[in-house]
């Protein structure tokens, strides 16, 4: 109730939630409070169409909490049936896809960086390869370059029940990009294939003229058995 983001996104998660019940999914919506009063709890739940924690079961909302790591509010969690982990970006993918046409918003092997998915940079080491987006097609290439590796190694650890331990990114030219090269000190060159580790504040950096597909998967077989050596951010 206290927080301008969540509202903003309850107002959208509301016609989203309605256009997937009326669509026949099977899909059900639990808020778990973060209201500073059961009144303000109240009040804000009275705008929303789903199920809650009540506010007084205070010890499930804080296990819930630390059963999905949850850092800052908004989050919106995505589950399957089975209860396993379909999403941990609800936030992202419900406001990127307000027609829901991509529900339940299973992850893409590899994301176009965005300023709206951009929040993922701080949830692990993750792959960005710089290109220019001026020149027609680049970007789509540069996704089609790398999926294979991202897809083989998603596969490799959902075997063993383990989260990939990269993320996979492409990143064009606009305003966003220019701060996150400023921001970390990268060159202005494209393309550029790096590895972002801003919890760890490190960088991993290879600029070469051509980046191919081989050139992708020995980077990402050396930084995951540490054979790189990081530069600071």
């Amino acid at each position: 109730h206290w927080c301008p983001p969540c509202r903003s996104l309850t107002r959208v998660l509301v016609e989203s939630y309605r256009k997937i019940k009326e669509a026949g999914q099977k899909f059900e919506i639990v808020f778990v409070s973060a209201d500073r009063s059961e009144d303000s709890f109240k009040q804000y739940f009275s705008e929303m169409p789903w199920l809650a924690v009540p506010y007084a079961d205070e010890a499930r909302r804080s296990r819930l909490n630390r059963l999905y790591g949850i850092q800052g509010i908004p989050t919106l969690i995505v589950l399957d049936a089975k209860g396993d982990v379909i999403t941990r970006q609800g936030r992202v993918e419900v406001l990127n896809d307000t027609e829901c046409r991509e529900f339940p918003w299973h992850p893409k092997p590899v994301l176009e960086l965005t300023d709206s998915n951009a929040v993922q940079l701080n949830e692990g080491p993750c792959l960005v390869l710089f290109v220019d987006s001026e020149d027609d097609g680049e970007s789509e290439a540069a996704k089609q370059l790398i999926q294979p590796i991202a897809e083989k190694i998603i596969a490799k650890y959902k075997a063993k029940d383990e989260e990939a331990p990269l993320l996979f990114f492409v990143a064009g030219e606009d305003d966003m990009t220019d701060s996150l090269r400023d921001y970390t000190n990268l060159p202005e060159a494209a393309p550029l294939l790096t590895i972002l580790d801003m919890s760890a504040r490190a960088k991993y950096v290879m600029d070469v003229e051509e980046i191919t597909p081989e050139i992708v998967e020995a980077f990402v077989s050396d930084f995951l058995a540490d054979k790189l050596k990081p530069e600071p951010i």
